[in-house]
């Protein structure tokens, strides 16, 4: 029976160990011509591309309407944080693919779901510009089925222990204010697109 994840020990991390970061000191002017320094949290693992990540919304649907539509978002254990965080599907873009490229490969390998075509991507987007330069796109993901939902085989690495969830849309900022009720986390850019669809929709119906 696997056990719980938890923090064993905290140390500092020499820069010449660091594998997947490292840390930088810029030195820049202001607008008052002013010179000033900051330090940040760098990737190491930027592709080509100039993206170093990518999370998807997949918009799980039924063509004959056999279920309301919905998204999948994913459990797990995040060590900077020594918490389960629930949210959207995402991973590191490789250096020869492009960021839809990634959503679709991520997506089946987390959860097992094959999208059938990009529905948008977003702009260039950054979580916490204060802290790091790690930026990423947010793809939507089409995932059509004839008929009921099925589930899949995920395809994880080694070591990966991802739990898939299947929420409808029209419930899924209800579903994550229970989550944070059990002690998890919840990840901003879920967050904010539950709570975008859920006053557009109070917006819509003129209930605010």
């Amino acid at each position: 029976m696997p056990q719980e994840p938890e923090i064993l020990l905290k140390e500092d991390l020499p820069t010449s160990e660091a594998k997947w970061v490292s840390l930088k000191k810029i030195y820049w002017s202001d607008q008052d011509g002013k010179q000033r320094t900051w330090e940040c949290a760098e990737r190491t693992t930027r592709a080509s591309s100039g993206v170093d990540a990518v999370a998807i919304l997949a918009v799980l649907r039924s063509e004959s309407n056999a279920f309301q539509p919905s998204t999948v978002i994913i459990e797990q254990y995040r060590p900077p944080v020594g918490s389960f965080v629930v949210e959207l599907p995402a991973g590191l873009i490789d250096n020869v693919e492009t960021a839809e490229a990634a959503a679709i490969r991520e997506l089946e390998e987390e959860t097992g779901f094959k999208g059938k075509k990009v529905l948008e991507s977003s702009p260039l987007l950054v979580c916490d510009p204060g802290m790091t330069t790690a930026n990423m796109k947010v793809v939507t993901v089409d995932v059509p089925f004839p008929d009921k939902l099925e589930m899949s085989a995920q395809k994880l690495d080694a070591g990966e222990h991802i739990t898939v969830r299947i929420v409808e849309l029209t419930k899924l900022a209800q579903e994550l204010k229970e989550y944070g009720k059990k002690g998890f986390v919840i990840d901003a850019r879920l967050s904010h697109f539950a709570h975008g669809y859920e006053m557009a929709q109070r917006i819509r119906q003129m209930k605010l």
